[in-house]
């Protein structure tokens, strides 16, 4: 089952509508998926509980810095 492609929208709520950024953006995020799917399992292979290594990766995205936001 394929997921439904994300609607992204600008902070003034318009739509992204240029197609090469939608195509990054979608190229990023399957590559961050991946590298997700690839840490649970390895995690799992080595016995760590899923849900320790779920609440990990919610927490560093979590913690991701918003470079361009002023007062940083």
């Amino acid at each position: 089952m394929k997921n439904k492609p994300i609607i992204w929208h600008r902070d003034d709520d318009s739509i992204v509508a240029c197609t090469e950024k939608i195509k990054v953006m979608a190229e990023n995020f399957a590559e961050i998926k991946q590298i997700a799917q690839d840490a649970l399992e390895d995690g799992l292979l080595m016995e760590v509980n899923e849900a320790q290594i779920r609440d990990a990766l919610h927490q560093m995205i979590d913690q991701l810095v918003n470079p361009y936001q002023k007062n940083n």
